[in-house]
């Protein structure tokens, strides 16, 4: 039996793959074909979905508006968490646990909670429809996370090295981003990464704070239905891509990824 127990892991990583594998096939394929037969692979392979995403800017810039709010997003979350974690780990004062929670049940709240009230401030004070405007609506989610992930990490640091760096007469500001912030690196490409793939998966706020100048690629894909139904080999082409910048922050972080589920705060 040991020689065969490569098997049941080599099936399951079969049986996870199988759609992705199936997204990708179909992205080959006319609408036509996905519509009227059935085949593991396309059998008049073509470019045409692709060729259209990267010529029609109405697709592309799609992806240029997700990746831009993310991006702003993963930043400001991971900016504003790094002080606050810090305080969380380092200090007690009153009500510090039960702010922690509090912070942590935002983070628990649906989107759709939020989306009327986001839209209405965001319209009066002329954010409707920008980047910045996604991205700070889903900082309501992703700081909370990056506190508690971030704090996770800061806690395992023994508080002897702040003692240690300022009796050496390092400033609080050297010694935080000159030593203590490398000390936890593992901790914040972790805390960027889930804050990067929950903003870029995110549908519901982006859709509702964005019409046109800054529709992430989400919304775009909604869209695609014409006279004649939806255009299948577009979505599938177009999900295909989507995937991609996920595949690329995983592979930077995979190994901070590691060390989050050692120390049993991922």
């Amino acid at each position: 039996m040991k020689k065969y127990k490569w098997l049941v892991p080599t099936l399951y990583i079969i049986f996870l793959m199988l759609p992705i594998y199936w997204l990708i096939n179909m992205s080959f394929k006319t609408t036509t074909e996905i519509i009227n037969t059935y085949s593991l692979w396309p059998q008049k392979f073509t470019l045409e979905n692709y060729v259209k995403i990267f010529t029609d800017s109405t697709w592309y810039m799609g992806y240029v508006n997700s990746i831009t709010y993310t991006v702003f997003n993963t930043v400001i979350s991971v900016a504003a968490a790094l002080p606050a974690a810090y305080a969380f780990s380092r200090y007690k004062f009153l009500g510090d646990k039960h702010l922690f929670f509090w912070l942590l049940t935002n983070r628990m709240a649906p989107p759709a909670v939020f989306a009327l009230p986001f839209f209405q401030f965001y319209s009066s004070v002329n954010l409707f429809d920008t980047h910045i405007a996604v991205a700070l609506s889903h900082c309501l989610f992703n700081i909370p996370l990056a506190v508690w992930i971030l704090e996770g990490f800061m806690s395992a640091v023994p508080k002897e090295l702040d003692e240690t760096a300022y009796v050496d007469g390092y400033s609080f500001g050297r010694f935080f981003f000159k030593i203590f912030v490398p000390t936890i690196a593992a901790g914040i490409g972790i805390t960027m990464f889930f804050c990067f793939m929950f903003s870029w998966v995110e549908l519901l706020l982006a859709k509702t704070l964005t019409a046109t100048e800054a529709k992430p690629i989400a919304a775009t894909m909604t869209r695609t239905a014409s006279t004649s139904g939806y255009e299948l080999g577009l979505l599938a082409a177009a999900g295909t891509l989507t995937i991609i910048p996920g595949a690329i922050v995983i592979y930077f972080v995979k190994d901070y990824i590691a060390k989050g589920f050692a120390m049993g705060r991922v």
